[in-house]
């Protein structure tokens, strides 16, 4: 447990035994760890595919360690079009995800409109924990950044919604910005 006695991802992570899926429904961050990154996509048009650079390493350790395990991760996203320069450079950046082992799916926002959808982005571990991933209005992490919800109606909701979206959402292979 981490010191706040918040489970960290990782730790969510290392104990999810069957599925861990993410579905995300901004269209911008405004996240400080990317911020770098970023600005250098809008700048030269390129993101920088190298598994070793920055964050990659640890995240995608992550992820091949629980697919390697057996353990599915799907991310879906939902986005509004033409889609805002944060989703270019993170379609752009996706291979890395999929590489590692995660499924990625793209909704056009327009084909979203009839499925009930929480509030906030979320991770659902093992259809039985929901992290949600709480933002400010700029779209950077609120404080407290994250709330978890073991209820069994808010899991419903939340697997019911993620796959209602996956079911109409467009593999990342075949989805153009």
């Amino acid at each position: 447990m981490s010191q706040s006695g918040v489970p960290s991802f990782a730790e969510l992570l290392a104990g999810t035994r069957r599925s861990a899926v993410h579905l995300e429904m901004r269209d911008a961050y405004g996240v400080g760890d990317e911020a770098e990154e970023f600005e250098q996509f809008k700048r030269t048009g390129h993101v920088d595919l190298d598994p070793t650079a920055r964050w990659w390493p640890g995240w995608l350790g992550m992820v091949r360690e629980a697919v390697g395990r057996g353990v599915v991760m799907r991310r879906a996203r939902i986005v509004s079009e033409p889609v805002t320069d944060y989703i270019r450079w993170e379609h752009a950046a996706t291979p890395l995800n999929i590489e590692a082992g995660e499924l990625v799916r793209w909704l056009p926002r327009r084909r979203a409109v009839d499925i009930a959808l929480p509030g906030a982005d979320f991770w659902l571990f093992d259809d039985r924990l929901v992290q949600f991933n709480i933002f400010t209005g700029d779209g950077d992490w609120a404080d407290p950044p994250k709330e978890f919800s073991e209820d069994p109606a808010v899991v419903k909701l939340c697997s019911d919604a993620f796959e209602a979206v996956w079911e109409r959402a467009v593999d990342h292979e075949k989805y153009t910005v």
